[in-house]
Order: structure tokens, then C-alpha cells, then sequence
């Protein structure tokens, strides 16, 4: 196979403290992964060297968190929000989740994809190679697996690596109103079942919380993941402290999300089972909310933080990560490390990634991104900007130009 050389490049590894930086680097790529990354003065032999001109590379930017297939649009929610209804007043009322959940039942296959295939694009353009896409619109076993279907299927369709993450328990579909139990049997019995056997879960996700399900029926939700050999993930402490981040640490989660309300003891179960935070910084702004995540509690306890879009129609209509980037820094005060950190090694290991993905490294794929930025920081300094250059994947230009 050819080699090529990515040359004259200052590199963001993120594969040490700090930003891993190289000021005068290159990249060796072969076969669709790194061979080899250093100062471009010790490079190895190519067959052909590509002259970056002193931009910045960084590996590719990872989207570990959204809800990007889906029907509809809820534009009308937010101007109730605006006119002072909360979120979950919204959600009791018939709307939020179950509205689109009407939508999204009422659309095809080929109808969601055609939806998503722009979102996601744009993503891409901004230099997106990897997206987890939740299901959680369908709420019973044949639109589920079809909100599934089109997942894998944009995964195929586009130049874009897609994980797939079954999130039936996101609430009590109508038919099953009153009767959350009720609906738990069958997403542990049917769903999860029938998802696993058709290979196109990589992941179960649920939503324990007020509007969600109780920590009894979600801990029933992560066993029943186990049993079919699927890794966990859990929306918890978004709107109230379940503890669902110690639930999902004892069931060894890839990652908890939201945990606005997380309290220490949590963040000391998500540290000893390597459980990554995913912050969600579009949700938290998009719901005008005042409790921050605490980041302090994060840091003191090294707990690895991500960072994603939660790109939905009702909580999150964002799709934009770099957007995100700069949220976490001014919202949250992540450092711009720590955002570029939390899209990038941090939001692999959120989607069990860590080995082939997130850090500019002699043996991971081939995953990164040519900026023209002055300095790291800019990526989240920056808002409404798209400064980057070239998206490759696998070493194939996907975005962008050379």
C-alpha cells in the first residue's frame, strides 16, 4: 500500500497531558491508519508527501452523544418554552419526547434517512468522522429497530462512522401510559432481544430520571443489556439526582450523560468503573438551565469528561460541534483542552473508541482533521466559524480540500 506523508504541520496529539503538541510534525499514513507521527525532521520514507503549509492537526472530532435520527421538528415547543413552560411541564402535557415519538413513528426508513443525512453532513464538514446515533423515538419493537436501520444505513451511506446505541427506555410510549413496568418487560424481553440478534445495537442506553424511568426499572433496562453482551450507557442527573450515575457505574457504562444533579458519591462510582461524563452543553442552554454540571466534582475525582451535541428536535437542536466546544468553555469553564479533549480521546472512550480513535497515534485509524487556526484554542474560541481545511477519514479526504 502507499505511503503518504503529511507534512509541515503543527500537531495537536492529544496523546499526552496537555495538547500533545508538535510544532514542526507529520503524519505517516498507511493502509488507512497512522504509521507513524513525530517532528517531520525524523519522518520515514513516502510515496508521496502532502505539504499542510503550517496548519494544525488534530485527530478528527467525535460526536458521542445524539439523538440525530428522528421525525418532525418541535419548533412550537420551543416558543412555550420561551413563553415559560419548563421541559417537563412540555413532556406531561403530551409533548417533548412523545411528540416526536408520533413523527417519527409515521415516517419510513428511507424518510429518516433522507432527515438525518444533512445533519450528520454537516457535522462531517465541521470534522465529524464518528457519530453515536440513539434510537428512543419509536418506543415499541418495530420502530425502534427501524430508527436503527436508518442509523446503520447513514453509516454506510456516508463517509461517516456510526455508532449505533439502542435507547428504548427513553420514556413510556402512549399505548403504555400508567403502565412503565408494563413497557419494561417488553423492552428487556422483546426489544433489546431482537436488536442484539440482528446486530444492530452497539450499545443500550435509558433515561432514568422524573420524565424517564426509576432506577429499579433502569437497572432492569442495563441487566437485560448485559445479558445479550451489549455495553451500557445512561442519561442520568439531567432534571433530579436518581443516583443513576452509581447505577450505571456498577453496571461498568461506557458513559453517563447529562449529570447536571451529580453528587460526589457518584462521581467517585464513575471514576473507579472508568465511566467517561458526557456534558451536554446545547441541552443545557437550549432549556435555559441554571444547575451546571459540577466540574470541580469531575476534575478532583478524574473523572474523563466528553463533550456532544445531543443533537435532537425538542432539547438540543444543534448541529454544531464545534459550537459545543465553545459552550462547554463559557458555560460549563472547561479549559479549551478539555473541550478539544472531550470531542476528540475522551468521546472515543465514551463509545468504547479508545483504541482505534481520538488521539494522533502510530496505530489508530487513519481520523484527522487540517485547521486553519492559529493555536488549538481557537477551536473553541471561535463561534459560527468552520476553519477547517481537510476532514480525512481512514485517510481518505471526506470533507473539504488539500
Amino acid at each position: 500500500m502507499s505511503r503518504t506523508l503529511y507534512t509541515g504541520a503543527r500537531l495537536a496529539t492529544l496523546a499526552a497531558p496537555g495538547w500533545g503538541a508538535v510544532d514542526n510534525g507529520a503524519v505517516l499514513v498507511e493502509d488507512g491508519k497512522i504509521a507513524w507521527v513525530g517532528t517531520a525532521g525524523d519522518a520515514p520514507r513516502a510515496d508521496r508527501t502532502v505539504d499542510c503549509g503550517g496548519r494544525w492537526i488534530t485527530p478528527a472530532l467525535i460526536d458521542c452523544h445524539t439523538h440525530i435520527v428522528f421525525g418532525g421538528d418541535r419548533s412550537a415547543e420551543f416558543e412555550q418554552r420561551l413563553n415559560g413552560a419548563t421541559y417537563e411541564e412540555i413532556a406531561r402535557g403530551g409533548g417533548g419526547i412523545l411528540s416526536t415519538v408520533k413523527a417519527t413513528r409515521a415516517a419510513s426508513e428511507d424518510e429518516l434517512v433522507a432527515a438525518a443525512a444533512p445533519r450528520i453532513k454537516r457535522l462531517l464538514a465541521e470534522g465529524v468522522t464518528v457519530v453515536e446515533i440513539k434510537s428512543g423515538y419509536g418506543l415499541d419493537l418495530d420502530n425502534e429497530l427501524k430508527q436503527l436501520r436508518a442509523a446503520r444505513r447513514l453509516g454506510r451511506e456516508l463517509p461517516v462512522t456510526v455508532r449505533t446505541t439502542l435507547l428504548a427506555a427513553h420514556a413510556p410510549p402512549p399505548e403504555y401510559k400508567g403502565r412503565a413496568d408494563a413497557y419494561i418487560d417488553l423492552v428487556c424481553d422483546k426489544i433489546i432481544p431482537a436488536a442484539a440478534a440482528e446486530g444492530l445495537a452497539d450499545a443500550v442506553d435509558a433515561f432514568c430520571d422524573t420524565i424517564g424511568f426509576t432506577p429499579v426499572q433502569t437497572e432492569r433496562v442495563l441487566a437485560a443489556a448485559k445479558r445479550h453482551n451489549l455495553p451500557v450507557k445512561l442519561h442520568a442527573e439531567q432534571l433530579s439526582n436518581q443516583h443513576g450515575a452509581e447505577l450505571a457505574a456498577k453496571h461498568g457504562a461506557l458513559s453517563a450523560d447529562h449529570l447536571e444533579h451529580l453528587d460526589e458519591a457518584g462521581a467517585v462510582a464513575m471514576k473507579k468503573s472508568g465511566t467517561v461524563a458526557v456534558l451536554l452543553p446545547g441541552a443545557f442552554y437550549a432549556l435555559r438551565e441554571t444547575k451546571l454540571p459540577p466540574v470541580d466534582l469531575l476534575r478532583k475525582h478524574g473523572v474523563p469528561i466528553a463533550v456532544a451535541s445531543d443533537c435532537n428536535p425538542g432539547s438540543s437542536p444543534a448541529q454544531s460541534l464545534l459550537l459545543m466546544l465553545n459552550m462547554a468553555c463559557t458555560l460549563f469553564r472547561l479549559t479549551p483542552e478539555e473541550a478539544l479533549r472531550g470531542v476528540t480521546a475522551n468521546a472515543a472512550r465514551a463509545l468504547g473508541l479508545g483504541r482505534e480513535h481520538g488521539t494522533l497515534e502510530a496505530g489508530k485509524r487513519a481520523d484527522f482533521v487540517l485547521w486553519n487556526i492559529e493555536r488549538p484554542a481557537d477551536l473553541a474560541y471561535w463561534i459560527g466559524v468552520n476553519p477547517a481545511q481537510a476532514v480525512l477519514r481512514a485517510g481518505e479526504l471526506v470533507a473539504g480540500k488539500i
